[in-house]
């Protein structure tokens, strides 16, 4: 074992003779592209499930609120795995993790394209959950400690190439219904360029494993609550992912029945969110490392607000477009920023840091859209946003609630 980390965050065996401070950067930068490839597959497979969902309702007959129970199946999934995918990761290592749950992540993709049935349909999105979880930790983790050799912030654009996925997936996804395609001949050609992202990228992978100083302290404390800073990163993530998940399903909606833009310019709102939130993932790197991680979040909470809360107010089409230009750049380094810091405390190994915060988070990011949805119902959809609105003021006074280390 070479202990490699100058801040003694874990080990690592393999091939390698120098430590990774001394590598040379050509090295350093193939990790980075290395660990940005499974970020990209990830992203890739979710968009790509969720750009023939549409499709897969049709063919299995299913009503609205059919629909909407079964997609609480994938939620059930990952909350199954939550108490267990950050001891995995800290026990068995983060690339070993990352790399089967990666692979079994799109043969479950590729599944749900069998599906016949409601219930079949069901299990299927429950795995689907289940290893998207435990991939996303241990791809989190891996990013963490990429951004450590590199001593500066890299997380957004990790995060980043992510977001350019889902854009890349929704785009495919386009070119196989106009190919006609079914969404299971779509899931397969896939998974396929994914498995090969990860044939060509899994060497560069950082093979660590946790240091565990004393085994039966870590029995005593395995119930015990979690650390406070960690909680409260939660929060601001679930209140982030929560504004992000209701743009992703509500945005379009919006479009249509509040602003009544007109044909095509109905999904103009939702693709200028998308590319703001993709293009301020790569430039918040170089914000946080200038201004600082506390400043940048308060103001990315502070345009949440303001962009939904003009949209709520100025229901028009230009107003709206700039409003939710202004939420893709706000959501844009929050959940990065709090997966970075989650990563780097100093009493809670990364893989079990990351599953609290990341649990936290994206349990906003499913869970929002469809309260919002009954909200909406009761209330309208106009209300629902400026009920989501709150959120980014939440998360602006949040962070002055934990200390950001910059």
């Amino acid at each position: 074992m070479i202990n490699f980390n100058p801040l003694q965050l874990f080990q690592t065996k393999g091939k390698i003779k120098k430590v990774f401070r001394e590598a040379k950067a050509s090295y350093l930068n193939r990790i980075r592209f290395a660990v940005g490839m499974f970020y990209f597959g990830m992203g890739l497979s979710f968009a790509t499930w969720a750009s023939r969902i549409p499709d897969i309702k049709t063919a299995l007959h299913l009503t609205e609120g059919d629909l909407g129970s079964i997609l609480f199946a994938l939620p059930m999934g990952q909350l199954l795995i939550m108490p267990f995918s950050g001891k995995m990761v800290t026990k068995f290592g983060s690339h070993r993790i990352l790399i089967f749950s990666l692979i079994m992540y799109v043969l479950c993709l590729a599944n749900l394209g069998l599906a016949g049935t409601g219930l079949e349909l069901s299990l299927g999105l429950f795995l689907f959950g289940l290893f998207g979880n435990l991939a996303n930790i241990a791809v989190n983790t891996q990013g963490v400690y990429t951004e450590v050799l590199f001593k500066k912030t890299i997380m957004s654009s990790f995060h980043g190439m992510w977001s350019f996925a889902g854009f890349t997936g929704a785009l495919v996804g386009l070119g196989m219904l106009a190919l006609h395609l079914s969404p299971l001949h779509h899931f397969l050609i896939v998974g396929g360029i994914v498995i090969l992202m990860v044939v060509f990228n899994f060497k560069f992978l950082i093979r660590a494993k946790e240091k565990i100083k004393n085994k039966t302290n870590e029995k005593k404390k395995l119930f015990t609550k979690p650390d406070s800073a960690l909680l409260w990163l939660g929060v601001i993530g679930f209140c982030s992912m929560a504004s992000e998940g209701v743009m992703f399903d509500w945005s379009g909606v919006y479009f249509k029945d509040i602003v009544q833009a007109p044909g095509p310019l109905v999904v103009l709102g939702y693709t200028s969110f998308m590319i703001m939130m993709a293009s301020g993932r790569f430039l918040g790197d170089g914000l946080i490392n200038k201004f600082g991680r506390e400043r940048v979040m308060q103001i990315s909470g502070v345009m949440i607000s303001a962009g939904l809360f003009t949209a709520v107010f100025l229901p028009y089409i230009i107003p709206c477009t700039i409003a939710f230009m202004a939420v893709g750049l706000g959501v844009a380094t929050i959940v990065p920023t709090v997966y970075s810091m989650a990563g780097k405390n100093p009493t809670v190994p990364p893989g079990e840091a990351l599953t609290i915060v990341s649990s936290v988070s994206f349990l906003g990011f499913l869970m929002g859209p469809p309260v919002i949805g009954h909200i909406a119902q009761n209330f309208g959809l106009q209300f629902s946003f400026a009920f989501i609105g709150i959120f980014g003021v939440l998360i602006a006074f949040m962070v002055s609630k934990i200390r950001t280390n910059d």
